[in-house]
């Protein structure tokens, strides 16, 4: 099921990445360049939602839902099974310095 969901995860990234690649700017209409940069607002602030603007929307909304699938899949999965796997469990071997014993014969007891 994970092997999927990361192949379906990386098509629908591939493609999000050209559609919003094909979409054309907001400045790019050739008004734009002399001084007529207002001539977009005919369709409101917004502007026109064409087939490219929806689609990648849509796309969009599926790369979030499937990574937020991903993440959650990965957390509930078993635990590993090989200390190396985890290595939060290792315990760690350090080793502490000797105590140091001094003769002190100068001191009575």
């Amino acid at each position: 099921m994970l092997n999927i969901l990361t192949v379906i995860y990386l098509v629908v990234a591939i493609v999000l990445v050209g559609f919003i690649l094909m979409q054309q700017g907001k400045g790019a209409d050739a008004g734009a360049s002399f001084g007529a940069g207002a001539a977009g607002t005919v369709f409101g602030s917004a502007g026109s939602a064409n087939f490219l603007s929806r689609t990648t929307a849509v796309l969009a909304t599926l790369f979030f839902a499937i990574s937020l699938i991903i993440g959650n899949i990965n957390t509930h999965q078993a635990k590993p099974t090989s200390q190396f796997d985890d290595l939060s469990d290792v315990k760690q071997n350090i080793t502490q310095p000797a105590e140091v014993k001094t003769q002190n014969n100068d001191i009575p007891q």
